[in-house]
């Protein structure tokens, strides 16, 4: 299955939080979508793997992607090593994406920046023909995406560019309350953490809000890229 655009997130829940929007749009203008976790989420202070397994499921019904994976790395001590860039190189030649999403460059999450960096050194391995993978025994043909953006998740940093998701805000915010273990619940007795409160639920909204004041519409989610942006003509700015 080629897909159009891959989506990595370092935990079940990530991508939805970090540019859910942006994969509702994407798949309303008919592009293929899919998700790769790199961990289970285990070591979440509230729920458990098997909990974080079936929201993830959920979640991506809400969203309409066409597949999802997780590769079962060990939360928060997975390594930008050979072994997991394999794992993850294995993910982009299967689905071959032109488009590969992934976790910020920068952020209060140990395992964001290491997931982003790992996964962008991949997307570079994975086009290097005498990087030898298989699948189910099947060897695979070198990839390489063209196009690597990373999504803003806690810290507050400086997109290189938004996209409007003005309209798809509501689905986004559906995807992601099914996590129910992990966000803000009034009733829930389990421990708090710095997602689970009310406050970090409603500047989901806020956030988007403010980067989308920013450019003149109503809901937009930033990027960070690695490489210059080039467009054809100036106006395509507009």
């Amino acid at each position: 299955m080629k897909l159009d655009i891959l989506a990595f997130g370092a935990h079940p829940d990530d991508v939805e939080l970090g540019c859910g929007g942006t994969i509702l749009k994407e798949i309303s203008l008919g592009k293929t979508v899919g998700i790769v976790d790199l961990t289970r989420g285990e070591l979440g202070t509230r729920g458990s793997a098997e909990i974080r397994d079936q929201e993830a499921n959920a979640a991506a019904k809400i969203l309409g992607v066409l597949v999802r994976e997780n590769l079962e790395m060990r939360d928060g001590f997975f390594v930008n090593d050979e072994k997991n860039q394999l794992e993850v190189i294995k993910m982009i030649r299967k689905y071959r994406p032109e488009i590969v999403l992934c976790n910020a460059i920068d952020d209060r999450h140990i395992d964001h920046a290491k997931g982003s960096k790992l996964v962008s050194d991949a997307c570079f391995l994975s086009g290097l023909r005498k990087v030898e993978t298989s699948v189910d025994g099947e060897s695979q043909e070198a990839w390489r995406p063209k196009l690597v953006y990373q999504y803003i998740q806690w810290k507050n940093l400086v997109p290189d560019f938004v996209v409007d998701i003005t309209g798809f805000t509501d689905k986004k915010i559906e995807s992601i309350t099914a996590y129910r273990s992990q966000f803000y619940d009034a009733n829930s007795k389990e421990p708090e953490s710095p997602i689970t409160s009310k406050n970090f639920f409603e500047s989901l909204n806020y956030r988007s809000q403010d980067l989308g004041r920013l450019v003149g519409v109503d809901h937009a989610e930033g990027f960070t890229v690695e490489r210059y942006l080039a467009v054809n003509s100036l106006g395509d700015l507009i």
